[in-house]
Order: C-alpha cells, then sequence, then structure tokens
C-alpha cells in the first residue's frame, strides 16, 4: 500500500508563494476590506471610531463639492481617453512604416511614459503653461497676447489633460504590436482593388485592431478616473474646483482632514463608477469589437 503524505508533502509549491500571498492579504485584501468597513464608520485619523451608519454616502450624494468632483473627474475622462488613444494610434501608424531611423522615434516617443507620472514633470509643466512660460512665449513670437492658463476653468482642465495625453508612448507600443500583426496582402489586395490609404485604414487596419483597442480603452479609463498627480501638483485642484478629481477630495479628507471613514467611501463610490464603466465597455464589445478565428472565436 502507499503511504500516506503529508500536507505539505503534497502541496510543497504553497511555499514557494507564501511570501507573495501573505503580502497579498496584508497589503491588498485587508485594506480592501476594511475600506468597506470604515466607510460606514466617521473613523477619524487620530480620534477613532465615535459612529456608525450611512452618512458618509448620504453626505456624497448631497455635498455640491463632492458632486461637482465627480463631474469634473467624468469631464476628464471624457477628454483624456479619446484623446489619448487616438493620439497614440495616430503615432503608432506612422512608426509602422519602414522610415529611416523609426527606432530612435520609437525611444523617443515612449520616454514621456516613463517620465510623465514623476512630481518633476508636473512641476515643469505647470511653468510651461505659466504666463512667462514656453506656451506663452512661442505665441508672444507670433503677436498672440499672453493667456492665464490657469485662471479657467475649462483652459485649466485641459492643461492636465494635455499632461496625461502627452504620457501616450504605453498605448502606443500595444498599437504598434498590433499594427504589425496585420498582414500586409490585406493592404496589397485592397490596393488591387483600388483602396486608398484612407479606406484601407478605417476598412482594414481599425476593425482588425479593435481588441488591441478595446483593451486600451479600458486599461485608460481606469487611469483616467485615478488621476492624482497632474491636478494636485500643476492646477492644485483650482481655479475653484475646476480641477478638483476625486482623487484629490480621497487624498484631502483622509490626510489632511483625518476622515478616513469618509475618504474611504469615496474611494468605494470611485471603485463603483470605475467598474460600472468597465462593465459597460465589455458588454459593448459586443458590438465593435472583431475577433478573429485566430483568436478562437
Amino acid at each position: 500500500m502507499r503511504q500516506k503524505k503529508g500536507f505539505w508533502a503534497l502541496n510543497f509549491g504553497i511555499l514557494y508563494i507564501l511570501p507573495w500571498l501573505v503580502g497579498f492579504i496584508l497589503f491588498k485584501v485587508y485594506p480592501f476590506l476594511s475600506s468597506l468597513f470604515y466607510s460606514f464608520t466617521n473613523y477619524d485619523l487620530f480620534n477613532g471610531i465615535t459612529k456608525y451608519g450611512l452618512m458618509n454616502y448620504e453626505k456624497i450624494f448631497t455635498d455640491p463639492d463632492i458632486i461637482r468632483a465627480f463631474v469634473v473627474t467624468f469631464k476628464y475622462a471624457i477628454f483624456d481617453v479619446p484623446l489619448k488613444l487616438m493620439f497614440a494610434l495616430f503615432i503608432a501608424y506612422i512608426l509602422n512604416f519602414k522610415l529611416k531611423g523609426v527606432n530612435f522615434f520609437r525611444t523617443a516617443y515612449y520616454i514621456p511614459s516613463i517620465l510623465g507620472g514623476s512630481i518633476a514633470i508636473a512641476i515643469l509643466w505647470r511653468a510651461v503653461f505659466n504666463t512667462d512660460g514656453l506656451i506663452n512665449t512661442v505665441l508672444g513670437v507670433f503677436g498672440i497676447p499672453a493667456i492665464n492658463w490657469m485662471a479657467g476653468d475649462m483652459s485649466a482642465l485641459m492643461v492636465i489633460v494635455l499632461l496625461r495625453v502627452w504620457q501616450f508612448g504605453s498605448a502606443m507600443v500595444i498599437f504598434l504590436a498590433a499594427l504589425k500583426g496585420v498582414s500586409e496582402d490585406l493592404y496589397e489586395a485592397a490596393s488591387i482593388d483600388g483602396a486608398g490609404k484612407w479606406t484601407q485604414f478605417f476598412k482594414i487596419t481599425v476593425p482588425l485592431i479593435t481588441p488591441v483597442i478595446f483593451y486600451n480603452l479600458v486599461t485608460q479609463l481606469c487611469q483616467a478616473f485615478q488621476e492624482f498627480n497632474g491636478p494636485f501638483l500643476v492646477t492644485k485642484g483650482g481655479p475653484n474646483g475646476a480641477t478638483t478629481l476625486i482623487s484629490m477630495l480621497i487624498y484631502n479628507n483622509a490626510f489632511l482632514r483625518h476622515k478616513m471613514g469618509m475618504a474611504s467611501a469615496q474611494a468605494w463610490i470611485l471603485f463603483l463608477i470605475t467598474m460600472t464603466m468597465t462593465v459597460i465597455a465589455f458588454v459593448s464589445q459586443k458590438k465593435w469589437v472583431y475577433y478573429s478565428d485566430e483568436d478562437g472565436r
């Protein structure tokens, strides 16, 4: 008869993933579940919990400042995601041609994605759009008076949108890989039939890379709703809250006002909104995403 082996002898592989498993529970699962609990309390970082209930969620849906922050976040995502995807696809399409020195340009266009999230770049971006910054200096050459980009609601929002759009490198690399997967035979056949470059792009290229467009859409949507560095460092949420995203309110409540309960509730609402938008994207993909037989569809 076969000897019975102990649990660890049969499951020795668990020992290899134990460090990751412990870290995942301590730094992912526990904060996730504890924040849900704290969202139903008035947990103060120094005074603890003195009240339980739905008061945080009631305030979120009735406070004009919080509602405005959610509206601004939606507005930011509406501008940021399409612009970034279109620009990344446009640059990827150009870099897909066999041009001289194309490898250098591929690297150069990817660099902003590495540097863009740093504090130094955000501060530099603010200096570029100052009244005496680079943008107004260039406009002055053409006789255009200086513009106070940080004073207008829409102009200030577009400043932080452009900062994010400028970091299109990651999406561009993924688009470039997808473009290289499109067979040249399809373009040759289309050219024989008299199709121009624009027709080939919209009738061949775009349909075949829709799975990648969908992937980039979901990832960029999630990043847009979590944006923090840009509005915090460049516009500081101004003017008059025009660029105050919900992530800034979460930060302010958690680390400036020490209201961890309210911050947790706002974070959960943000999580539910992001999840809802992702679900909508997944449901809608059935109508516009093309999966070839090679993908198993």
